[in-house]
């Protein structure tokens, strides 16, 4: 069995523009760019960037709510672009998702009892009995109790949704989950609370997460290791420590140097990026920061440049894509 949970060679999502009076196409949205990773079985992958950078269409792609436009997502060997609608459908329980907003992924017509019952009855798992004592194990699992089953969502706090949205994405013991900006619409008191039960879950039923979030502090709580995205590329893979502590690409030093603080003695040298973000609908030729970067040369307006590890490490301990970096 290999040590990867998954394997993603040449990921490319574009997104097509329709206008005109025919609404023929007149333009494509450059989301993700030729974007390659693997995932380690039982490991917190994070995934950083700014807004519009491809980190949700990057989550929303590897599970196939997306059909990527070119490229390989091999999950476990299999890959997921080949599958028909009846295979993807049976490989669905394994993966699974974790939603932002917490009352937005949960219809509020349902009883938090007809919400986690779903997953059973839509994989036939299990009869009437036994799919409620799963439900009510689900609702301890994250914190609940059972006097929750016939509440509607409306009912519980933000915090108590994101647990119901945590307890139906593990109902039927996922290998994969992606947690996209999972706490980032909770008050910073209870994003810690949700963090650690995250935690405790992957270590109790040897889950893998990819966590997507503009919070650089949340993904260093979590993560084994960090991918950095600008503009529909990956720029920066690294082990969260060595990441923090020794970052490569400018953008990277830009991303952490804006991290705030908490101690008014320590004075953060912070590395303001000029400009904003090129439009994915018309990207800069070659490297696609050099527009922003301090130490752009010719050579970046040109070539695009491929991420290569760093010294003597593995590609996958530490690796960038960036021309002065490579000197």
């Amino acid at each position: 069995m290999s040590d990867y949970l998954v394997e993603v060679k040449n990921l490319t999502k574009h997104f097509p523009i329709h206008g005109g009076i025919f609404y023929k196409q007149i333009g494509k949205v450059h989301a993700l760019n030729g974007v390659d990773f693997k995932i380690k079985r039982g490991e917190t992958l994070g995934v950083v960037g700014e807004s519009g950078c491809g980190k949700s269409t990057l989550g929303k792609t590897l599970l196939r709510l997306y059909d990527p436009t070119d490229g390989k997502i091999l999950f476990e060997g299999e890959d997921l672009c080949s599958l028909d609608k009846k295979q993807l459908r049976d490989k669905r329980r394994h993966l699974q998702m974790i939603f932002q907003d917490p009352y937005e992924s949960l219809n509020s017509r349902h009883t938090i009892r007809k919400i986690l019952i779903e997953p059973f009855i839509i994989h036939n798992i299990g009869d009437r009995e036994s799919r409620i004592e799963e439900v009510k194990k689900l609702l301890k699992r994250v914190g609940l109790p059972e006097s929750s089953l016939d509440r509607f969502p409306h009912e519980f706090s933000g915090g108590q949704r994101q647990r119901i949205g945590i307890a139906r994405a593990i109902a039927l013991q996922p290998k994969l989950i992606m947690c996209d900006e999972a706490v980032s619409a909770l008050d910073v008191s209870v994003q810690s609370q949700v963090l650690n039960l995250l935690v405790d879950l992957q270590n109790e039923m040897n889950l893998t997460y990819i966590f997507i979030s503009h919070d650089l502090s949340v993904v260093k709580h979590v993560s084994d290791r960090i991918i950095v995205m600008y503009l529909g590329h990956i720029v920066e893979i690294a082990d969260a420590a060595e990441i923090y502590k020794n970052p490569q690409h400018p953008y990277t030093k830009a991303l952490l140097s804006s991290i705030p603080v908490p101690d008014p003695t320590v004075r953060n040298e912070k590395q303001i990026l000029e400009g904003d973000i090129p439009s994915p609908q018309n990207p800069p030729p070659g490297c696609t920061f050099h527009t922003r970067c301090p130490l752009a040369t010719e050579r970046c307006k040109k070539e695009i440049p491929r991420l290569k590890a760093i010294g003597n490490q593995s590609a996958d301990v530490h690796s960038a894509a960036c021309f002065e970096v490579e000197k």
